[in-house]
C-alpha cells in the first residue's frame, strides 16, 4: 500500500482520513496470492493471444453457431424467427458478461470499455453511434475564456438524441460505505465522483444548447447516419460501476436510495445489476415462447 500513496497510513479511529477496519480487513482478505497473479497474469496473455489465434469464449462460439445455423431455419414463421433470435442475443450478452467478470483483471481498462459498450448497445438497442472523446465547452468554470472539456462516451439514438455514459471495470467496495455513519451507508469516492462528473457533463452539454449540437455534428458527422440532426434535449447518463454481489444487510438499501435520488437524470446500475436485469428478459422471453407454443 505505501507504494502506492505518499502520505500516512492510518487504519480505525476517528482520523477523517483514516482508513475504517472493516474496509481494511477486507483489503487483507482480497489481497491476491502468488497463485493469482500467476492467474492473471495468464489471462492477461490470453487476451492478447486471442487476436492471433482465434480462440473464442464459449458465449462468442455459441451465437456464431446460431448465427451460421439461422439461415437454415425454416420461413415459415418469422415471428419464431425473430423472437428465437432475441433470445439467443439476450443469452449471449448474459453469458459474456457473465465470463467476463470472472477475469476482469484479464482486460486494460479500455478493451474493458469497448467490450461492455458493444455488450451494452445489444441491450439497449435505440442507440444507432458511440462517439468516443467528444469536446465539449465549459462556460462556467472561467468566466473570461470558455474551458475545454472531453466527454469519454456519447451515446446518440435513432432520433439523433444525446445521451451519455460512464463505465468503469468492477472494483469491489467502490459504491457505498461498509462502516456507517450515523446508521447510514454512504457513496465512497467512486461513486460520488462519477456521479458528481456525470452530472458536469450534462450541465454543460444543457448550456451548450443549439449551438453545442451544431458544432459536434460537424465535428463527428462522418461517424454518424446521414441525415440525422443532434438533440441536446434533457440528456441523461447512465453509470456502470462496482458490484453489489456482496452487499450486506442495509448496504443495499441504502444504495438503492442514493440511485432513486439521481433516478430523473442518471441510471446508476451495477454489474450485478445488468446481469440481473438481462436474466429478467431471459425468463420473459422464454415463458412467451412457452406460452405461444401451448397455444
Amino acid at each position: 500500500v505505501d507504494e502506492l500513496i505518499d502520505e500516512p497510513i492510518i487504519v480505525g479511529g476517528d482520523n477523517a482520513d483514516a482508513i475504517p477496519l472493516p474496509d481494511f480487513e477486507q483489503l487483507l482478505k482480497t489481497f491476491p496470492t502468488s497463485t493469482e497473479l500467476t492467474y492473471y497474469a495468464r489471462v492477461r496473455i490470453t487476451r492478447v493471444l486471442k487476436d492471433y489465434f482465434g480462440t473464442m469464449s464459449d458465449a462468442e462460439s455459441r451465437l456464431n453457431r446460431y448465427l451460421n445455423r439461422k439461415q437454415k431455419l425454416s420461413a415459415g414463421s418469422r415471428e419464431s424467427i425473430v423472437s428465437n433470435f432475441e433470445l439467443q442475443k439476450f443469452e449471449y450478452v448474459h453469458a459474456e458478461l457473465d465470463s467476463m467478470l470472472k477475469e476482469v483483471d484479464g482486460y486494460s481498462e479500455k478493451d474493458w470499455q469497448t467490450k461492455i459498450l458493444g455488450l451494452i448497445l445489444f441491450v439497449f438497442p435505440k442507440y444507432v453511434a458511440v462517439l468516443e472523446n467528444v469536446h465539449i465547452k465549459d462556460f462556467y468554470t472561467n468566466t473570461v475564456k470558455a474551458t475545454d472539456r472531453y466527454i469519454d462516451l456519447m451515446l446518440v439514438d435513432a432520433n439523433g438524441s444525446i445521451d451519455i455514459i460512464e463505465v468503469k471495470k468492477p472494483f469491489s467496495n467502490a459504491l457505498v460505505s461498509r462502516s456507517t455513519y450515523r446508521d447510514n451507508h454512504t457513496p465512497r469516492k467512486d461513486l460520488a465522483g462519477s456521479v458528481m462528473q456525470a452530472e458536469k457533463y450534462l450541465f454543460h452539454l444543457n448550456k451548450w444548447g443549439h449551438a453545442g449540437e451544431q458544432e459536434i455534428y460537424n465535428k463527428r458527422r462522418d461517424e454518424l447516419p446521414s441525415g440525422i440532426e443532434l438533440k441536446i434535449t434533457n440528456p441523461k447518463a447512465m453509470i456502470l460501476l462496482g458490484r453489489d454481489n456482496d452487499f450486506e444487510g442495509q448496504q443495499r438499501f441504502d444504495f438503492e436510495i442514493i440511485r432513486r435520488k439521481y433516478a430523473n437524470m442518471l441510471d446508476i446500475m451495477t454489474y450485478d445489476d445488468l446481469l440481473r436485469r438481462v436474466a429478467n428478459i431471459i425468463e420473459m422471453m422464454k415463458r412467451k415462447g412457452s406460452a405461444g407454443v401451448t397455444q
